[in-house]
């Protein structure tokens, strides 16, 4: 977390202007603030800055109903406070203008993130214990993307096995070994889901389903798949949401942490 001295080398620097230095100090020495519930105050948003201390990982960016201007001052804001910065759900349009505005930051276009690290100590392990991120198929690579990228950004080295669905259920053997040394596994597929069943009928690791709203008529924009999910056979799933990429990627982060910290 930014301290006085880092905020002063960044003034120095040129890097940060004397009104949000004084923002930011007006909250970094507010003293009634209680350590663990601070909150950095923009107006039209409220920064929880310490819910990295308090649970492990950061507050991170809804960008879908966002104009670009509140995202780029919510996540210059939030540049202060940690190594690293994320925002999901950002339109290339609004991503254009971000990354004119945040040069630093990086966009994946297939996930829809935007990702910031201060250094290389604050990016993902490149090699160790690994979440397994799996997709049916091409189509279902925004969510699962979205899913790897917010695992990374929580610190997870990750494994990426695509198109590997039940039409050519043969591409998934050939990786299997793969995902069952993951410390735990997403699983994203649209259709009727049912990837989720045959992996989690195959692992002995934790499974995190991620409906995807892809399919024709009767899959009914994602339903068909959730539905089918929840009603797995195979026990160890757990599902989010449709389409809920980054749902699943943090749960599987939470996993990888606890199973990291037991070892």
């Amino acid at each position: 977390m930014m301290n006085l001295e880092s905020v002063l080398k960044l003034v120095r620097s040129g890097d940060l202007d004397i009104s949000e230095a004084q923002n930011y100090l007006g909250q970094l020495l507010n003293r009634n603030n209680e350590p663990g519930n601070r909150i950095d105050d923009l107006g039209f948003a409220q920064l929880d800055i310490d819910r990295e201390q308090r649970t492990g990982f950061p507050e991170v960016i809804y960008g879908e109903s966002k104009t670009a201007d509140q995202i780029a001052a919510i996540f210059q804001r939030l540049m202060l406070h940690s190594d690293k910065v994320l925002a999901t759900r950002v339109s290339q349009d609004k991503a254009a203008e971000l990354v004119t505005a945040i040069p630093a930051a990086v966009y994946h276009p297939d996930a829809r993130v935007l990702v910031w690290y201060r250094n290389a100590e604050a990016m993902p392990p490149k090699d160790g214990n690994y979440v397994a991120v799996v997709c049916a198929g091409t189509s279902d690579l925004p969510v699962a993307e979205e899913a790897a990228l917010t695992a990374e950004f929580m610190g997870c080295r990750v494994e990426r096995v695509y198109d590997v669905g039940v039409a050519g259920i043969h591409r998934l053997f050939r990786r299997l070994e793969l995902i069952r040394a993951a410390t735990a596994i997403v699983v994203a597929a649209g259709m009727e889901g049912a990837l989720t069943s045959v992996v989690g009928g195959l692992v002995a690791k934790p499974v995190f389903a991620v409906p995807t709203s892809v399919g024709y008529g009767a899959s009914f924009h994602g339903m068909a798949a959730l539905l089918a999910m929840l009603n797995s056979c195979a026990p160890g799933v757990s599902v989010v949401n449709i389409d809920n990429g980054f749902g699943a990627g943090y749960n599987a982060a939470l996993i990888h942490k606890i199973t990291m910290k037991r070892d």
